[in-house]
């Protein structure tokens, strides 16, 4: 079989494609045997690596995708999820054996949630799956769920390394670690990071401190630039000793699930085009407001003319 042309990317993702089923109106009590209804419920494009490819590409980026699905309905139609946003995912393949894509199961209170992921084919992207020469063509490699990343995890450190001697800029959202381990491997990745976006929580956790602003100086001489997300309190981002910080755009919030996400997608859309940290910080800021707009991660980013819209009444472009 014919190994399609590698397309000019601005952007290769590396990561996880599956969806997420969202599930609204939680009962407040579950109570085993009994049947229990619930609201409403959504069928969308999920994994953290997937929505940011998706929504860099409605940014108007260059994007590409390597990952792996199972040969079943839920891999074909996130590929299709993915395709019609517009990323390129001729690299994607098609995990040979029995394991199903994977599926994450959100559930959903009016302040908390619930998440259940069924990792599948998650576990199973290895290093000898990933077209190199399709991965370093681009200008810039992004990885997410760093911990998810089982089988590719022992390889990522090369993975970065060799990437920033072929020229390219990287970044890493590591999303969290349901093993709750935060393993050291990960600071010897974060030396061939250029922009690392982490939460408060994450940051905090591989920090291993309970102060953010300790995590912060910490973690802002390991790469170079530090981005972090702070939920209800905006962003920071550090370079050197430089700090740049942006408050909360205030938005009719229906999820929140893929904010962060939208957020990494929106700084990587300016730092590409040349933007100053504080630009990307201030655009990555609204990217990550928009999302929450939609259920899902990448329902806000369908309609192309009322992202440009939305853009637009804030100032940017």
């Amino acid at each position: 079989m014919e190994i399609p042309a590698v397309p000019h990317l601005d952007v290769c993702v590396v990561g996880e494609i599956n969806p997420d089923l969202i599930v609204n109106g939680l009962p407040q009590e579950l109570r085993p045997e009994q049947e229990l209804l619930v609201k409403e419920f959504r069928l969308t494009l999920g994994s953290s690596s997937a929505i940011f490819a998706h929504n860099l590409a409605a940014l108007g980026s260059c994007v590409g995708m390597i990952s792996k699905i199972g040969a079943d309905a839920m891999g074909r139609m996130s590929l299709e999820w993915l395709s019609s946003g517009g990323v390129d995912v001729t690299r994607v393949r098609q995990a040979t054996g029995a394991s199903a894509t994977g599926i994450t199961v959100i559930l959903t209170r009016p302040s908390e949630r619930y998440i259940l992921t069924y990792p599948g084919t998650i576990f199973e992207l290895r290093f000898e799956d990933l077209d190199l020469d399709y991965a370093f063509s681009a200008r810039h490699l992004h990885l997410s769920s760093y911990f998810l990343q089982k089988a590719l995890r022992p390889k990522i450190v090369d993975l970065f390394r060799e990437a920033q001697k072929k020229g390219l800029t990287t970044s890493l959202d590591t999303n969290d670690d349901p093993d709750d381990l935060w393993a050291d491997d990960l600071r010897e990745t974060l030396r061939y990071v250029d922009i690392f976006f982490p939460n408060e929580r994450e940051a905090k956790k591989i920090a291993q401190t309970n102060d953010v602003a300790s995590a912060i100086t910490d973690l802002s001489q390991k790469v170079g630039t530090l981005v972090v997300k702070l939920g209800s309190q905006g962003a920071v981002a550090r370079k050197g000793r430089c700090e740049w910080r942006c408050a909360p755009l205030r938005v009719t919030t229906v999820d929140t699930v893929g904010a962060g996400d939208s957020f990494d997608a929106g700084f990587i859309h300016q730092f590409l085009k040349g933007a100053s940290v504080e630009d990307c910080l201030r655009f990555a800021n609204l990217a990550g407001a928009y999302s929450t707009t939609r259920d899902g991660g990448t329902e806000a980013f369908r309609n192309r003319d009322e992202l440009a819209r939305f853009f637009l009444s804030c100032g940017a472009s």
